[in-house]
């Protein structure tokens, strides 16, 4: 066995965002009858067994019942803050990366990722539906790929997806793709919200 099929997995919910235009912190939005990042949390809790939540300083006590905080400590904006936090934390595993705001991922989704993930690429992923690019945010995160982050974002490249494209990845095709349907706004967020109590799931965003 190689080294790198050592590399062990952890979780993390992306929660550090400001949610403008949802104009509420999305993190806690109960579709599920909880706060979204106690449903992501339990989500892949149940896949793998350290699970981290991205938060910004300011909102460390907001999570405090979650004792395994990363408090975003690097010198950049955005989805990479929480990412190269975690990073930094620990730079010898692969990091499973999931944002707040996908109200109908599930597990199947999350089972169907770390079962086709490809240790020998810098990252394995899914496409976009909308797209056709990587989602950036729904990641097994590879260390080649964190690596290749971290560099872009001090060359003024902050964006996870521009990383990618210009990483060696594994691109999956999820069969469970309405589960990649994200939501930023109110608008969005009422659309889902009577979807999820239909018992329905959109297929775009």
């Amino acid at each position: 066995m190689s080294e790198s099929e050592n590399i062990e997995i952890k979780g993390l919910v992306l929660c550090g965002g400001y949610s403008t235009r949802m104009q509420e912190d999305k993190s806690t939005i109960a579709y599920h009858g909880v706060p979204q990042w106690k449903y992501l949390v339990k989500l892949l809790q149940n896949l793998i067994p350290e699970v981290y939540i991205s938060c910004r300083p300011d909102q460390l006590l907001q999570f405090a019942d979650h004792p395994m905080l990363i408090p975003d400590n690097v010198a950049t904006k955005g989805p990479s803050a929480g990412i190269l936090s975690a990073y930094q934390k620990d730079q010898h595993v692969a990091w499973l990366v999931i944002a707040c705001d996908l109200p109908n991922i599930s597990e199947q989704s999350l089972k169907y990722l770390i079962s086709n993930r490809n240790i020998t690429k810098a990252a394995t992923t899914f496409i976009s539906p909308v797209n056709h690019l990587a989602e950036p945010l729904i990641t097994i995160w590879e260390p080649a790929a964190l690596k290749s982050l971290a560099h872009n974002t001090e060359a003024g490249i902050t964006c996870p997806r521009k990383t990618l494209l210009n990483c060696d990845i594994h691109l999956l095709e999820n069969p469970f793709a309405e589960e990649q349907f994200n939501a930023n706004t109110p608008d969005e967020k009422a659309r889902i919200s009577e979807l999820i109590h239909q018992q329905k799931i959109p297929s775009s965003r």
